[in-house]
């Protein structure tokens, strides 16, 4: 047997695992049931050096106190403080340290907070309001709750309302306290009468009697043994009361002594009018007074110093402080002057003398003392010897003469000019005082003087034009435009305007038109000359200078003779500001330079004929038709001045010929309207049938077609007239209206929407057409309709003043007023609106308000006629005769052509002849009152 080593067999014995990395995962021990385990050696000591110490074995002292601190912790963290939602509501992390981090976190947290607050803040707020509205319904105020009972009030008479008891009724107090005793004090009367048949003048102390005097008997006091003389205590009270009455009274007349207005006088000086701190008043005090010690030399310390005690209620120290300030500044005359406000009118006038002694040559100190005189002789006396001191005072020298009469001021004024012969206004005011000879020998001096100054050639204008010779206006404005261009001063075109403007008010006609003769083409270039020449035109009559208005006119037609615009313009200020003589002198020239103007015909024309010229108005209508032959506005001018006065033959004759020279659709529409009117409605239907073959794109025929077949009674023609415009003439709204009132007229109501419908169509955003179809709805007795179309028609015209005045009486009354604030937020300026807010205020009989709406509505449209129709129902309801015819003069001056109300009276064919005011009058005929 062979011998085996000892190394192999240990090598044998060896496992195979040994000195090889365990499995991952791999525990050791666990397969058998054991646990690993790990000493403080693996894992270092068990605390952190910046863990709280263990105090287990702490001295009982510290215990005590971490006890106490763990305690307060829970009352933090106990139940009572822990809300469902919120969670507990003391801070979890009050000890921890708090960095930049928590910082940053918190302001992140933040924001996000108020992100999501402005999300939910309009929801938040909506909910908010509905909660409050369901709240104030469901728990209403007392006063809501009864006012259906204040409302029945009304009911109660006036007998009623003075029976019902008072809160302190005596009645009340009687059953709110029954068992209540009563004690009335008996009179002295009632003491001193016989008791028992015998006269008593004292009681028994022990009687019932006695307690009814105050002191006498009263239970705890002591009361004096025997009995109580009455009559002494009456005049124990008597003598008590005449001693009160004599510490106010006068020993002799028994007049008060306290004086009660001297007295409030005192009390009010007492009181200190500044109201502001106190400390504001000792600083600003030691500020000033800083100053003054600073530099006693400066007078607005003194001043502000003495202002200041002013204001505080210290008067006296006020005058003590400027006097001295006086004293260090004898010649400050802001201080003389303030010394002598601050005095008492007598003292001041010593003050005052002082100071023109110390400063002779101040004029403020002199015109203070006159004022301080209150006699004329005194004044003139302060004035002259002022003038002695300073002999070049303008100011003096003009208060001087103020104070005197004519004769004495001339004398004065002689003197004036020589010490001061700059002042224009002293060499004018004695060129006034003088004679004619004189003034201008005095404007002659003045002119060598003073050469640069244009007011004293205006002056010797207005002289020569005040003594009659006028030849000798135009040469001196001539000479002073070359003379003060001679001394170097600038023509200031503007300045020499308004100098004309202001001789015009003063009465000198010749001398502004000189002026503006000679300064209206300065410092302008060609190009522009006819439009400045309007412009100052239109200025001069602003300012209601209409003879340099005119004068600017004149210039600017002998400029440009042939501008029809200038020469229109010229008439239309002669029509509104001049006379009838002067429009039509004017309007001759006119015509003359401007023959193929046909408005300036018709204005001359028209003139005459409202000067009741008929003849007249004939030869310039004939001459017109000399200048423009076949003229369609002179055609149809002629007819109606022919056709107004009763001439109706010579005006078929007139438009006969018209046909024939100038066959337009006007001409064919007023043949047409002659025989309608005169009631030949079967020559008015041929003549309305040829011309709508000729001109069937002429809305108007067919409408007036139409119209007479319906006063024919011939319904259906009218309707297939109508038809047959509207086919031509899609786009006239009048054609669609009047078949729409046709088919209703005939109870198609069906029809007429239908047809107001097409029109709609064919007419967008039309609110005439809304408006139609909403009165057909109300006509119905469909106001649900109406309300429906009318939300509809609003969308589609959010501006139509027509439907927002008719929604406003669609409303019922309570909301009507909202109603009338939307429309004006919409169309603040639209008349339609305007006059229904008007109506609104007279339904409310606010008077005075609906009279000025209703001059703020013809303001902004005056040929608006609903509202001046409107305005006159009002006047004669509410107003004054003088108003009614005031209104009636206005009206007419406006002529008002437009309005529903207005058109339905004039358009008619019975009333072809009414004027203005005749108009007005049928309109408020028909007018229904605002309800």
């Amino acid at each position: 047997m062979a011998h085996i080593p000892a190394a192999s067999l240990g090598n044998k014995n060896k496992k195979h695992f040994l000195g090889v990395p365990a499995p991952l995962g791999y525990v050791a021990g666990v397969g058998r049931g054991a646990t690993g385990f790990t000493t403080r050696s693996d894992i270092g000591p068990a605390r952190d050096a910046n863990d709280v110490s263990d105090d287990r074995h702490a001295p009982p002292a510290a215990k005590r106190k971490k006890k106490e601190e763990e305690e307060e912790d829970d009352e933090d963290l106990n139940d009572s403080n822990y809300d469902e939602f919120s969670g507990y509501s003391g801070s979890l992390f009050s000890k921890d340290p708090y960095d930049k981090d928590d910082a940053e976190a918190d302001a992140i947290y933040e924001s996000i907070d108020k992100r999501m607050d402005e999300k939910r803040k309009e929801y938040r707020e909506k909910r908010l309001k509905e909660d409050l509205e369901r709240y104030r319904q469901e728990r209403p105020k007392i006063q809501q709750q009864f006012s259906d009972l204040k409302r029945n009030l009304i009911a109660v008479s006036e007998e009623e309302w003075s029976n019902l008891p008072e809160v302190g009724d005596s009645r009340n107090k009687k059953q709110r306290n029954p068992r209540a005793e009563k004690f009335t004090p008996l009179p002295d009367s009632v003491l001193s009468r016989n008791l028992g048949g015998e006269a008593q003048s004292a009681i028994d102390g022990r009687s019932g009697l006695a307690s009814m005097i105050p002191g006498v008997a009263t239970p705890g006091m002591l009361t004096p043994s025997g009995d109580l003389d009455l009559r002494k205590i009456g005049q124990a009270r008597n003598t008590l009361m005449n001693v009160k009455l004599s510490q106010v009274s006068d020993s002799v007349a028994g007049q008060t002594v306290v004086d009660p207005k001297g007295y409030l006088t005192d009390l009010q000086s007492m009181i200190p009018t500044y109201g502001g701190d106190i400390n504001d008043i000792k600083k600003a005090r030691m500020l000033l007074k800083s100053v003054r010690e600073t530099n006693p030399y400066h007078p607005p310390a003194w001043i502000a110093s003495a202002r200041l005690e002013e204001v505080t209620g210290k008067l006296q120290m006020a005058r003590n402080l400027i006097m001295r300030g006086c004293e260090q500044n004898p010649q400050s005359e802001d201080l003389w002057l303030e010394a002598a406000r601050l005095q008492p009118p007598d003292t001041a006038k010593g003050v005052i003398a002082q100071a023109a002694r110390r400063i002779p040559t101040s004029v403020r100190i002199w015109i203070k003392a006159a004022d301080l005189e209150t006699e004329p002789k005194a004044k003139r006396r302060v004035f002259r010897k002022a003038l002695e001191h300073i002999p070049n005072s303008v100011r003096l020298w003009k208060a001087a003469v103020e104070m005197e009469n004519p004769e004495d001021a001339k004398i004065l004024l002689s003197r004036a000019v020589e010490c001061c012969g700059t002042s224009v206004e002293l060499w004018l005011a004695l060129a006034r005082l003088e004679t004619y000879e004189n003034a201008r020998k005095v404007l002659n001096k003045a002119r060598e003087k003073i050469p640069t100054d244009r007011q004293i050639w205006t002056t010797a204008a207005k002289l020569e034009e005040a003594n009659g010779n006028i030849h000798m206006v135009e040469k001196i404005i001539d000479r002073a435009l070359s003379s003060l261009g001679a001394n170097g001063v600038e023509i200031n075109r503007d300045q020499w305007l308004q100098e004309a403007i202001e001789a015009e008010k003063s009465g000198a006609i010749k001398c502004c038109q000189a002026i503006v003769r000679a300064v209206i083409a300065i410092g302008i270039d060609e190009e522009d000359r006819k439009q400045t020449w309007i412009d100052d035109a239109e200025n001069c009559a602003k300012e209601g200078a209409y003879e340099c208005a005119r004068a600017v006119y004149g210039y600017a037609l002998i400029e440009f003779p042939s501008k029809k615009s200038i020469w229109l313009r010229a008439a239309y200020f002669e029509k509104n500001h001049g006379t009838r003589e002067s429009l039509e002198t004017l309007l001759q020239k006119a015509v003359a330079h401007c023959p193929q103007s046909e408005v300036l015909w018709l204005m001359g024309a028209k003139s005459k004929w409202l000067a009741g010229d008929v003849p007249a108005a004939r030869g310039i209508l004939s001459l017109a038709f000399q200048a423009n032959p076949n003229s369609e506005d002179i055609w149809l001018a002629a007819v109606k001045l022919e056709s107004e006065n009763a001439e109706y033959e010579r005006a078929r004759r007139l438009l006969a010929k018209a046909r024939a020279s100038a066959p337009t659709p006007r001409v064919m529409m007023k043949s047409a309207k002659l025989e309608w009117a005169l009631n030949n409605l079967e020559e008015s239907l041929s003549l309305l049938e040829d011309a709508v073959k000729v001109f069937p794109d002429f809305a108007k025929l067919w409408m007036m077609k139409g119209q007479i077949e319906e006063q024919k009674e011939l319904l259906e023609r009218a309707a297939e007239s109508y038809n047959a415009g509207l086919k031509r003439c899609p786009n006239s709204i009048p054609l669609w209206l009047l078949l729409a009132a046709l088919e209703e007229k005939r109870n198609l109501l069906t029809k007429a929407r239908s047809v107001l419908e097409r029109g709609r169509l064919k007419n967008l955003k039309n609110p005439l057409l809304w408006l139609a179809a909403i009165r057909i709805e109300i006509r119905a007795g469909m106001k649900d309709m109406a309300h429906t179309l009318m939300a509809r028609a609003l969308q589609d015209c959010p501006n139509a003043g027509e439907l927002w005045a008719e929604s406003i009486f669609l409303e019922a009354r309570p909301q009507r007023k909202t109603k009338s604030v939307d429309a004006l937020k919409k169309c603040e300026h639209d008349p339609h609106v305007l006059l229904a807010v008007s109506k609104l205020f007279w339904s409310e009989r606010k008077l005075q308000k609906c009279r000025d709406w209703f001059n703020r509505t013809i303001k902004i449209d005056p040929d608006f006629g609903d509202a001046w129709a409107n305005f006159y129902k009002f006047e004669l309801q509410h107003g004054t005769e003088q108003q009614q015819k005031e209104l009636i003069e206005r009206c007419n001056a406006a002529e008002p052509k437009h309005g529903e109300e207005w058109c339905k009276v004039s358009k008619d064919i019975a009333n072809w002849c009414f004027k203005t005011e005749e108009v007005l009058k049928a309109v408020v005929r028909n007018l229904p009152t605002p309800i």
